[in-house]
């Protein structure tokens, strides 16, 4: 099947676009200086909220650098300059920094929210694409996007300028969380629900705290009935609660000739694979996969039994 003309004309247009938007995050890259430095640091002497604003399309762009901020260590919120007009600049408190959105630094809505900074002394951070303007001018940090063509042949649809806004905002997110050294377990307390926050949880999270355990001299007889009871299909052997070996269904057929006639230390398996609490709960089961098992005793310091996991354990949350 060919390209029609048409065809060929979209792609040419989409590449056009997104190598201008490339080329305008390069551009703001190599302009990075002093005064993102200063916003940072701004940031992180406040006792309150990072409090993000913006209108029209700096305002979508806003959300999404609060939401970045509060879910990467750096409490944050979007008050929507409108709305701060009619009684929502009472969530703006002393402790509180204001970073301020507006490619022309003079989008009218803005006014109300800039001027109750100034008032009661609010730190201000404005991002904005021109030098001179009243943003810029009253803001105590001021970051210029530098000049680069908007996406569009026509130059009037906001996409360069606010991917580059976009990008600061991360920009500055990942400056803090790793100023403050946020780490993944810090992330998966914000993100405990879907996809991710199954994938940052640790055996910990998920382990039955009372896993089946036997002496090594418990006849066989008992021993089965401690794995039928647990139902995990495995019984760890341990003296004083550390790990000596684990009883399996391939044990039991290894030693059913005379089975019940032997004592679990006979029968199991030395130094059984193991995971610790902080184990990721991924990591576990690849290894259960890799391995073809279904359980994992969990041991912490000289190999003493904390709990067991099954892989149906990690399945249920979601861990794949």
């Amino acid at each position: 099947m060919t390209s029609s003309p048409t065809d060929e004309a979209f792609l040419a247009t989409g590449r056009r676009v997104i190598r201008r938007e490339a080329g305008a995050l390069d551009l703001l890259a190599d302009a990075l200086g002093p005064s993102f430095t200063e916003a940072v640091a701004l940031i992180l002497k406040a006792s309150g909220r990072i409090v993000v604003s913006g209108m029209g399309k700096s305002g979508h762009i806003g959300k999404k650098i609060a939401a970045t901020f509060a879910s990467t260590g750096t409490p944050a919120q979007f008050v929507h300059p409108a709305e701060a007009s009619h009684g929502d600049l009472g969530m703006i408190a002393t402790g509180d920094v204001i970073l301020m959105l507006s490619n022309s630094g003079e989008t009218p809505e803005l006014a109300d929210m800039l001027a109750h900074s100034r008032r009661f002394g609010i730190p201000l951070i404005g991002i904005a694409g021109r030098a001179g303007s009243t943003l810029l001018r009253e803001a105590d940090v001021a970051i210029v996007l530098p000049a680069a063509p908007e996406a569009c042949e026509t130059g009037i649809v906001p996409t360069t300028s606010t991917t580059m806004t976009l990008a600061l905002g991360d920009a500055l997110a990942i400056a803090l969380m790793e100023h403050r050294r946020f780490t993944p377990e810090h992330f998966r307390v914000f993100h405990p629900g879907g996809k991710l926050g199954a994938k940052l949880l640790r055996v910990g999270d998920l382990m039955h705290r009372e896993a089946p355990l036997v002496a090594p001299d418990t006849p066989m007889s008992e021993a089965l009935i401690a794995m039928t009871r647990a139902g995990f299909g495995v019984v760890g052997v341990a003296e004083d609660g550390h790990l000596l070996g684990i009883v399996t269904d391939g044990d039991l057929r290894r030693h059913m000739e005379g089975l019940l006639g032997h004592s679990a230390g006979e029968v199991m398996t030395r130094a059984p694979l193991t995971a610790s609490a902080d184990t990721l709960a991924v990591e576990a089961l690849a290894l259960m996969n890799d391995k073809k098992i279904t359980c994992l005793l969990v041991t912490g310091a000289g190999q003493r039994v904390e709990g067991i996991v099954h892989i149906h354990d990690c399945l249920r949350a979601g861990v794949a």
